[in-house]
């Protein structure tokens, strides 16, 4: 029986074949290659990498905005007249494709790292440029509808940014084996010069960039101000409706200093407390009243909005995705709330002695109480026995009169203006976007003792932030969770954290001079011993640096000769008689018949 046997046993490469295998559905050995990538294939690596720093831009600025979830939505509901939330469904998409483009990257990378050709599959091309066209998409959207939002990104490195830079770091060092990978292989010293120049100047770079990071969290804890007090943004809105008695209610029993609201007058004369220009969102004003739903909420009798349900909204759309958290008997409350008048805040507030944040919306010219209705907010607040040093007055109509008839009230502006001109109307309070100030206007309000209140602040980092710049209140949708923060997230002195960046760079810049001597090592000990013979192990060792065809074909020439030279020197050593090498060596070869006849013999 005739055995057969293979000519050469392969060994499973299984994670070799899961990385070609899903970049570009090559999962066989023949479908493999060590040739150079095409410049096709280049291109779309660089199109790749350009869509990963595109998309981890995008879902880095989409997760620091998480602030402003609401506002977002907000913002498209006077757009569309329809509340929806996009922010989280937006957030999840962005995550998802994030991570599929980094596991390309990562996937590429890998082919580099092991010399293999890269093929993207199509499909994968596919949802690249769909990725990267929606991104694109996407903060071009953002720029043209929200472009303030931008500098959320430059406000959130205050609290990131030396955080980020080591994790910088630490890529930027892994990438080395990789690097020194390409500069071990490369036969052109161009090449290999743009490489190393190009490589180091993105480190040193990295190296660099805590000279350009200013935190105001970096500080001694001595120097650390108090605690910025927490104004409840139209009450607790995360717990309950907003602007209404159960909203206000839940604030001050997570230790609101104050509360904000916004201030109408009814078509007969009744203040109360609504933020939008109709009742369609916060109400159910479409079944009771489908004829006065889009009228402005100032031109509705008071006898109308108090038969209006003003909680049920909450419940069935949980704008904050905290209405699920609500025990049974919160969320049967919350479904009864009726639309809150002025003075009935007015009684909550004198009990708790908190301090009142009011704006007085405008109301139409045509509305009858156009010309009074200043008039008859102060009227109401000061019926109410409330201690006038307790309501901070937001409203620019009509400061004199307010003077006149309050002078106790705390004056606020929520335009930002000069030191000056503040202090020659009065005002001793700014209410700004958070995003509207930097740490040196902070510094520059309270050496002046002017008192500065942010909003809308909702995020642990970004109370964080102002607690640290120096701001000394702030208006929230989450005072029950800011009132939980006792202290600021990360609180670094600077001497310790310049320790910790030199550590770093250290530690980084030696583990990439480590990797580039072992790198060119290995290379050294190879290129000196083809020098002195070759054999099929350092061919196997071309193909696995991924050496040129043409190389690969001058070191199998030279194996032949090689070969050769050995088989002639072997025969001058075994050749007796004969002057002709190769007749000595065939004439003194022993065969089967010539062994039998010496036994024989």
């Amino acid at each position: 029986m005739v055995k057969h046997q293979p000519l050469q046993y392969y060994e499973p490469q299984l994670c070799l074949s899961c990385l070609t295998g899903i970049y570009g559905c090559r999962w066989k050995r023949y479908q493999r290659s060590h040739d150079d990538t095409t410049r096709w294939e280049l291109l779309w690596f660089v199109i790749l990498t350009f869509t990963f720093f595109l998309t981890l831009t995008w879902f880095y600025f989409w997760w620091e905005v998480h602030n402003d979830y609401n506002e977002f939505n907000w913002f498209l509901y006077n757009r569309t007249g329809h509340w929806d939330d996009w922010s989280i469904p937006i957030l999840l998409i962005t995550a998802a494709g994030f991570t599929y483009i980094t596991a390309l990257l990562i996937l590429a990378l890998g082919h580099i790292a092991v010399g293999q050709q890269m093929n993207l599959h199509w499909l994968h091309k596919g949802f690249l440029g769909v990725i990267l066209i929606a991104t694109v998409i996407a903060m071009v959207s953002i720029e043209e509808m929200w472009e303030e939002e931008w500098d959320v990104l430059f406000i959130s490195f205050q609290a990131t940014a030396p955080f980020l830079h080591i994790g910088a770091v630490g890529a930027i060092t892994l990438l080395a084996w990789i690097i020194a990978g390409q500069f071990a292989r490369s036969e052109k010293a161009i090449f290999q010069m743009f490489i190393i120049i190009t490589y180091l100047a993105v480190v040193i770079a990295l190296y660099l960039v805590p000279l350009t990071i200013s935190s105001p969290c970096l500080m001694e804890k001595k120097d650390l101000g108090m605690k910025p007090r927490i104004i409840g943004h139209r009450g607790a809105p995360m717990l309950a409706p907003e602007n209404t008695i159960m909203s206000f209610q839940r604030a001050l029993e997570h230790q609101a200093y104050g509360l904000e609201a916004d201030v109408m007058i009814s078509y007969d004369g009744v203040p109360f407390l609504m933020s939008d220009h109709t009742l369609k969102r916060t109400t159910n004003i479409n079944n009771v009243f489908p004829e006065l739903s889009f009228l402005h909420s100032s031109m509705i009798n008071w006898t109308d909005l108090e038969r209006l349900n003003a909680g049920d909204w909450f419940v069935k759309t949980d704008p904050f995705w905290t209405a699920s958290s609500l025990s049974p008997s919160d969320a049967t409350k919350a479904e009864n709330q009726s639309v809150c008048k002025l003075s009935e805040l007015l009684v909550l507030a004198k009990e708790h002695n908190a301090t009142l944040l009011l704006k007085v919306q405008p109301v139409p010219f045509d509305h009858p109480y156009a010309s009074s209705y200043i008039n008859i907010t102060v009227t109401t607040i000061l019926t109410s026995g409330i201690s006038e040093n307790l309501v901070i007055w937001l409203s620019d109509t009509e400061r004199a009169l307010v003077t006149d008839m309050a002078p106790g009230f705390q004056l606020a502006s929520d335009l930002k203006r000069d030191v000056k001109s503040l202090r020659e109307t009065g005002i001793t309070l700014l209410n700004l976007r958070y995003t509207d100030v930097t740490t040196e206007d902070i510094r520059e309000y309270r050496a002046d003792n002017l008192t500065l209140n942010t909003y809308t602040v909702n995020e642990p980092w970004l109370y964080s932030v102002l607690w640290c710049s120096g701001v000394q209140s702030v208006t929230s949708d989450a005072p029950h969770i800011l009132s939980k923060v006792p202290f600021p997230v990360w609180l670094m002195p600077p001497d310790e954290y310049y320790i910790i960046w030199i550590t770093s760079d250290v530690i980084s810049f030696t583990v990439i001079v480590g990797v580039f001597i072992l790198q060119n090592y290995h290379l050294i000990r190879w290129r000196l011993g083809s020098i002195r013979t070759y054999n099929p192990e350092q061919i196997m060792l071309s193909a696995a640096v991924r050496r040129n065809s043409r190389d690969v074909r001058i070191m199998k020439e030279k194996l032949i000769f090689s070969e050769i030279n050995n088989s002639m020197d072997t025969a001058d050593d075994l050749s007796l008689c004969s002057e002709n090498r190769y007749d000595g060596f065939s004439n003194n070869a022993v065969t089967p018949s010539t062994d039998a006849k010496l036994h024989a013999s």
